[in-house]
């Protein structure tokens, strides 16, 4: 099965058609029990597409037939020489499309796309440890965090 890929960096530099919102719901809809709200992630969108100052990254989106089947947003950290380059926040692939080798070709396409390192954050239990894992990503720390 083919699927069109497109790097998205703004809302003028989009040649999907496909809104902020119909990507956030995509991910709301398709991230199952490991996702956040969608306010969430309309500001990973909007940091993707910087619209502050200091904030950058991209969206590559998969799509076929005006439906989306996988995306990706990588946020840039601007941080290069202490902290990874990029943050990989998000990885989608519709339920339709899984097992079809279609998050295999988006983790491809990101990482030819970037220079410097990639960080992500993943939870034990989700399925996609292996594929990562698979692309070299190794676990160096253990994150904490203080939730005030």
């Amino acid at each position: 099965m083919s699927f069109q890929f497109d790097f998205i960096e703004s809302d003028s530099q989009n040649p999907t058609g496909f809104s902020r919102d119909e990507i956030a719901d995509f991910l709301y809809d398709h991230l199952d029990q490991f996702g956040d709200s969608k306010a969430a992630i309309l500001n990973c969108i909007a940091y993707a597409y910087g619209d502050h100052a200091g904030q950058n990254g991209f969206i590559l989106l998969a799509h076929r037939d005006n439906e989306i089947m996988g995306v990706v947003i990588i946020n840039d950290t601007n941080m290069k020489g202490y902290i990874p380059e990029h943050i990989l926040v998000y990885i989608a692939v519709h339920g339709d499309a899984r097992g079809q080798g279609l998050g295999k070709q988006l983790m491809e396409k990101t990482i030819k796309n970037t220079t410097g390192d990639i960080a992500l954050h993943v939870e034990p239990n989700n399925p996609a440890v292996h594929l990562y894992n698979k692309f070299g990503f190794t676990n160096k720390y253990l994150e904490m965090r203080l939730t005030k």
